[in-house]
């Protein structure tokens, strides 16, 4: 599958909210990518499934200095040896590799992991050896590889080869699952509202605190993949609480437990309506403000110090910059 330069940009583009975040993984992996962009060292991306690796890759080709020269990418789940002798330009025989396309400026390995030990040995064959001067035959293009596996335990268990590990991993990223980065979720669900509205000539919703709320709370063991999926459900259906339905349930709110002799005591229950209460206007706060924690402290007319105090306490991170 060959994706053309152009079409490239246009995806970047279109998909530059969910390549970055406020969380400091993602502003780390962003300090990385500025360090490597202009270089052809293999850079392998690790993260579990639906993390956004593929995007990644795409968003590392746009920056880089061959941005308008074309991206092959490879399914390694689909190849076989023969497929992927194909699709490398090598002859069936095992001889060595035609040089890939001048204008090929980044190959992107899908899932290198999914390999087969026939299909890792040519494709160990096929890479730059790491010598100044390209080994006449090899690829020609940056090599950008993903996997949700620990390549690590792959080669101890003996299913991936450790000079084809070595080989691709001249840079590893992680990209953490969403869990780790819950303070991107609403970066992210606007994203997805904008994109979906548009796609769909649909009006765009503007979601509940405690819809916001839910999403925020829920592990998303899918990633960013899910987020967009429910998001996706949202406008689609134009109806927030039926989308989801099928999150887990937010842990409910501090129940009461203060009994006294005539029943439940009133001043506790006062107590945790009036945290929910605060809970749900510091979130639209957060939404509005399009989660920028300065402007709704401002909103909320309480000092910045106090809304990151808050957010400690409804369990929302506060470790993002401005």
């Amino acid at each position: 599958m060959t994706t053309t330069g152009a079409s490239v940009s246009v995806m970047a583009r279109e998909q530059a909210s969910f390549v970055s975040g406020l969380c400091p993984a993602m502003q780390s992996l962003e300090s990385v990518l500025a360090e490597i962009a202009l270089t052809n060292i293999p850079v392998l991306l690790v993260g579990e499934s639906g993390t956004g690796k593929a995007v990644y890759a795409q968003h590392l080709h746009k920056v880089s200095a061959r941005t308008e020269e074309t991206i092959v990418t490879i399914t390694c789940a689909a190849m076989n040896p023969a497929l992927l002798s194909a699709e490398l330009g090598m002859s069936f025989n095992g001889a060595a590799p035609i040089s890939g396309s001048r204008n090929t400026g980044t190959i992107f390995f899908d899932e290198i992991s999914e390999l087969d030990a026939a299909c890792q040995r040519n494709l160990l064959y096929a890479l730059p050896d790491g010598d100044t001067q390209t080994r006449r035959g090899a690829l020609n293009g940056r090599v950008v590889s993903t996997t949700s596996r620990n390549l690590e335990e792959e080669m101890r268990a003996g299913r991936f080869r450790g000079d084809l590990y070595y080989r691709i991993n001249g840079v590893c990223l992680r990209l953490p699952p969403l869990r780790e980065r819950k303070e991107d979720v609403p970066l992210l669900i606007e994203f997805f509202l904008t994109k979906y509205a548009a796609q769909f000539g649909r009006p765009r919703p503007t979601l509940s605190p405690r819809t916001l709320r839910t999403m925020i709370e829920h592990s998303w063991p899918g990633n960013i993949r899910e987020l967009e999926n429910a998001v996706k459900k949202i406008v689609a259906l134009g109806d927030e609480r039926l989308a989801v339905s099928e999150l887990e349930t937010p842990p409910e709110i501090e129940k009461v437990e203060e009994v006294t002799q005539g029943g439940y005591s009133l001043k506790a229950a006062a107590r945790a309506a009036s945290r929910e209460a605060e809970r749900e206007l510091i979130l639209k706060a957060l939404a509005h403000t399009r989660w920028n924690r300065k402007r709704a402290a401002q909103a909320l007319q309480i000092s910045y110090k106090s809304l990151l105090y808050k957010l400690k306490q409804i369990g929302v991170a506060d470790s993002a910059g401005e």
